[in-house]
Formats: C-alpha cells, sequence, structure tokens
C-alpha cells in the first residue's frame, strides 16, 4: 500500500510521546511499503522536534537523517533534502533557509534574493538584496 506520511507518526516514532501512538507509528514505519513524504513535512518534523519537544540541532538532523533512511519512505529529491539536512546542522541554519540554500545549490540560479544576511554564511551561492 501507498500513503502519504503525515507529521506525527514522524514526530511519536522519534519522541515515544504518547507511548501507545508511538509504538503503533514504529511498527507501521517499520511495516510500510511505500510511504511519501513531502518536503514540507520533514520541514514541518524539524521544527514541532525543535519548538514543542525542545531537541537540540544534533538530535533533530539525526531525526531527520534517520526519517530518509527508512526504506520504505520515498522524497522527490534525496539528494536536496540531505544536502538541507547537512547545511540544517553542520552549517548552523534554519531548516527553511536551509532548503532555500540546497535548492539554489542545485539549480542553475544560484542566487537567493533576500534582506537575511546569515544567507551569507553559504558560500556555495549569492544573496541578492533587493535595493
Amino acid at each position: 500500500m501507498t500513503a502519504f506520511l503525515d507529521t506525527n507518526i514522524i514526530v511519536r516514532h522519534y519522541t515515544g510521546d504518547p507511548p501507545a501512538q508511538a509504538r503503533l507509528a514504529t511498527r507501521y514505519l517499520e511495516q510500510a511499503d511505500r510511504l511519501l513524504l513531502p518536503d514540507l513535512i520533514l520541514a514541518e518534523v524539524a521544527y514541532v522536534l525543535e519548538s514543542y519537544y525542545r531537541m537540540s540541532r544534533d538530535q533533530v538532523a539525526a531525526a531527520l537523517r534517520s526519517t530518509l533512511a527508512i526504506p520504505a519512505v520515498r522524497v522527490f529529491d534525496r539528494d536536496l533534502l540531505q544536502r538541507t539536512v547537512e547545511l540544517y546542522d553542520i552549517h548552523r541554519f534554519g531548516f527553511a533557509d536551509a532548503y532555500l540554500v540546497a535548492s539554489a545549490e542545485r539549480s542553475a540560479v544560484g542566487t537567493i534574493a533576500s534582506f537575511d544576511r546569515g544567507i551569507d554564511r553559504a558560500e556555495t551561492v549569492r544573496r541578492e538584496e533587493p535595493a
């Protein structure tokens, strides 16, 4: 069976909260054949684990990497998401900015229009500020 995967299944699996749903989520992830994971859901997982569960960036990054490694999980562009997690974890970007930088890197564009000077930490893309 093929199904889209929602944030709460992933969050329950990694947090164990609440325990009964966590057990069901873990078993579902282990037994599923094909789970479609939209990029937005992975971003929401990062947000929920950081904000509500107060997990460290290292813990969140590990959970995101583990999610991408689940055999049943299918994503549109695995390399893009893996690079996003790398930028989020190692280069300390927020998830959305990491996704934006990874997207700019993978495209022929390579430029990001933004007032956010934090983007300048990415040496692989150029930030263009509206003037």
